[in-house]
């Protein structure tokens, strides 16, 4: 292979195996979460198609939904808007136990609003002034903060985009904000470069995955989460399950007669 050829796209077979290795430890680092009360806070950036959605997904899909949190705030409401403009994310920082997720996070303000025309450009210049200084109080009280950037190429990108649009299955991925941002790449790019200039601090640094083949970008993100997270195996009592009781028995199934089931069509 040369030395600049792309690697291979890993197989699902390898992929699913090393997967549910991470999972397992994910659940592991759960429970130490939950004992020990930490709070964590893990980003999720990047361009539309990046994968974030896909990886989250395999992150969360066997732990629990009350420890892993995942936070996906919708525009905002015109209330919130005459707020402060970190006042909605802080309102879902964690408590103790939790790990939350942001499924893009207050980082819109230095991408997506300020490439729109959604923020003002001194709105933008006060945000990356100030995003650090709110990390940092963030981190000093106690939270643990992972920011992680999916970068995916633009060629890949595209081929991501002409899928969403002919899936019927995926076609509820694309609106009229992704349509508009494809032709904007390099918009992106430089708000992008700006943002990693301002906030890639040593109490909060950026860490950026190649995500063009989604596998091992996930596989890499879940390492990732588990080397930064120090944690330990929490013991368990096994469980043993009680004899059931017999107390008051009849037959429970004959009083279902007459109730109406969904129709079994599978």
């Amino acid at each position: 292979m040369a030395k600049d050829a792309p690697a291979e796209r890993m197989k699902r077979k390898d992929y699913e195996k090393e997967l549910e290795k991470l999972q397992v430890e994910l659940c592991h680092l759960q429970e130490w979460v939950r004992a020990e009360k930490l709070k964590v806070i893990v980003i999720f950036e990047g361009r539309d198609a990046a994968g974030k959605g896909g990886t989250i997904k395999a992150l969360t899909e066997k732990v629990s939904p009350r420890v892993f949190r995942v936070c996906a705030l919708p525009a905002p409401s015109d209330r919130q808007k005459s707020q402060l403009f970190l006042q909605r994310y802080i309102e879902q920082f964690p408590a103790g136990g939790e790990i939350v997720i942001f499924d893009r996070s207050w980082y819109n303000r230095a991408g997506v609003e300020y490439v729109m025309g959604f923020c003002s450009p001194s709105e933008h210049k006060r945000f990356l002034e100030l995003c650090p200084l709110v990390e940092k109080f963030a981190v000093d009280a106690g939270i643990i903060l992972i920011k992680l950037w999916l970068e995916v190429g633009m060629d890949e990108q595209e081929l991501r985009f002409k899928a969403r649009i002919e899936d019927p299955l995926r076609q509820w991925k694309l609106s009229p904000m992704d349509t508009e941002s494809f032709g904007r790449w390099y918009d992106y790019s430089r708000a992008r470069d700006m943002m990693f200039e301002a906030t890639d601090t040593k109490h909060a640094p950026w860490r950026l995955i190649r995500s063009d083949d989604k596998r091992r970008a996930r596989l890499n993100v879940i390492s990732h989460i588990l080397r930064t997270i120090p944690y330990k195996k929490v013991k368990r009592d096994k469980v043993k399950l009680p004899p059931r009781s017999h107390k008051g028995r009849y037959n429970d199934q004959a009083s279902l007669r007459g109730l109406k089931f969904v129709e079994e069509r599978y």
